[in-house]
């Protein structure tokens, strides 16, 4: 006999009109004048709006279901509407249309901070979530040493939440919602935030979420964590579901779907005067500081990044992750892996910053790129993600690209 299931989300859409805000905040005064003054861009516009022109789709018509003990992992590029996905199955964003249904309580870790009173200590934002969850005091009592050990928070637990950075925001957040023994566990790309080791631990903690037997959902562009942890994967492009599976088979053709939109080794973005610190261009180019889609493996490799920074960003960290065909992580550099951190001396303005990966460092095959900047205090500054695809060959041993592993070092033999 088949078993309800925990998630069913059936022709779920969301539609977000463009401008709205602005349209509704006028005056009667400001609208009767703006009509005199331009009566036919007033009536284009009021024509845009009623035909849907000035309408975006995040979600459209998404249809799947989660079964009880299930780990289900959501790919796509940035836009696709899985955080939207996730904001209405936590019940905070209203679907345009459809509906989702869960059976069981539901902890949600979507954005730094969310569910938190700002006002309250660390403490309280422990027991006011366990009540949110419909969880007994004692039974709060009962987790809150786990909960304030794994956070590491100990010395700032009587302290309002409002004087938290947004890395602890981040730790306690995620113990609180991993710890409290939810039914449904939905967690989005916040782990791109924080350091590395507490991301890990989070991983970690997740694997055993998932072992316990609760369903979780979990965002993520890191496709080695979502093979490893996420058996299903659930790939999401402009607000449908291109495909929903295995994991390592959506993966597989998520990336490479990467590969045809990056036939050239250069991409740009589009700008964005709200971030303080952003990527103009990126651009992987030879030691000439030729713009290459194939290198060979004992020639140096650049990553050259057009950047601008808007205001000044204190202590701006940013990371390069070298991933395989499968989403494995091969290599991961960070800009303070040798002191002192380039970034922090970033002037105002346009600027290019260069990655260099030496010759004889990875093996022939290809990679992707990715590219994210946080701040020491684990604020997301910018984070472009994929940025390129790096094909590398080997022209000079007897193997060449007959080799295997991530590496081409050639090391030496000899007796002795």
């Amino acid at each position: 006999m088949a078993t309800e299931p925990t998630i069913r989300v059936e022709a779920l859409s969301k539609r977000y009109r463009i401008g709205a805000r602005e349209r509704r905040a006028g005056t009667l005064r400001e609208f009767l004048v703006k009509t005199a003054a331009s009566p036919f861009d007033y009536l284009r516009t009021a024509l845009r709006a009623a035909t849907g022109e000035e309408t975006l789709w995040a979600l459209r018509d998404v249809s799947f279901e989660v079964g009880r003990g299930e780990v289900v992992g959501i790919v796509g590029p940035n836009g696709a509407g899985k955080s939207t996905l996730l904001k209405i199955l936590s019940r905070i964003t209203e679907p345009t249309g459809g509906r989702a249904v869960l059976h069981g309580r539901v902890s949600s870790l979507l954005e730094v901070g969310t569910g938190f009173h700002r006002e309250l200590t660390g403490s309280d934002n422990v027991y006011l979530n366990g009540a949110i969850l419909g969880m007994r005091r004692r039974e709060i009592a009962a987790k809150f040493d786990e909960i304030v050990a794994f956070s590491g928070l100990e010395t700032f637990m009587d302290t309002p939440v409002k004087r938290y950075s947004s890395g602890m925001y981040m730790r306690l957040a995620f113990a609180v919602a991993a710890h409290l023994e939810p039914e449904i566990l939905l967690v989005d790309e916040v782990l791109a935030v924080g350091d590395a080791q507490f991301r890990k631990k989070c991983i970690g903690k997740m694997g055993e979420v998932a072992q316990g037997g609760r369903t979780v959902l979990f965002v993520s562009h890191n496709m080695g964590v979502i093979r490893d942890l996420c058996p299903k994967c659930l790939w999401i492009d402009r607000g449908r579901i291109v495909r929903h599976g295995a994991s390592a088979d959506v993966i597989r053709d998520y990336l490479e779907t990467l590969e045809d939109t990056a036939a050239e080794a250069c991409r740009r973005f589009a700008e964005n005067p709200e971030h303080d610190f952003q990527i103009l261009e990126a651009r992987i180019v030879d030691r000439q500081g030729k713009i290459c889609e194939r290198h060979d493996c004992d020639e140096p490799v650049s990553l050259e990044i057009a950047c601008r920074l808007r205001r000044p960003v204190s202590n701006l960290i940013g990371y390069l992750e070298v991933t395989g065909l499968d989403g494995t992580t091969v290599l991961l550099s960070e800009s303070r892996d040798q002191p002192p951190n380039a970034l922090n001396a970033a002037p105002l303005g346009d600027s290019l910053l260069r990655i260099t990966l030496p010759a004889r460092t990875l093996g022939p095959t290809e990679y992707r790129l990715h590219l994210r900047f946080t701040c020491a205090q684990g604020f997301s500054v910018h984070s472009p993600g994929f940025v390129g695809i790096l094909r590398l060959e080997d022209h000079r041993t007897l193997r060449g690209n007959q080799r295997s592993g991530f590496f081409s070092t050639l090391l030496p033999w000899e007796f002795w």
